[in-house]
C-alpha cells in the first residue's frame, strides 16, 4: 500500500489523498509563460520511474503537496 508523507500530518495512506498529477518541466524550447503552464498542467509523460507528483490532502489538512515517486515500485522516493 503507498503511504504518503504529509509535512502536516504524518504518514498518511494513499486513500486520504486526491492525485493531482504529474509535475512535469515544461522542455527548454518552450518560453511563453502561458505556454509554459499549459504543458504543465496537461502534457503529462506518464513514465515508467521516478516522477515529480501533486497530491491534495483531502481527509486531513486540506493541504496541496509535492512528492517524488516511482511509478516501478509505487513507492514515495522522496517527499518534498
Amino acid at each position: 500500500m503507498l503511504t504518503i508523507r504529509c509535512p502536516h500530518c504524518g504518514p498518511r495512506p494513499v486513500e486520504e489523498f486526491r492525485f493531482g498529477g504529474e509535475l512535469p518541466e515544461p522542455p527548454a524550447h518552450i518560453v511563453d509563460p502561458v505556454e509554459r503552464d499549459f504543458d504543465q498542467s496537461w502534457m503529462f509523460t506518464n513514465a515508467n520511474g521516478v516522477q515529480t507528483e501533486r497530491w491534495f490532502h483531502d481527509a486531513g489538512c486540506h493541504r496541496w503537496l509535492t512528492t517524488t515517486r516511482s511509478t516501478t515500485t509505487d513507492r514515495v522516493v522522496e517527499p518534498e
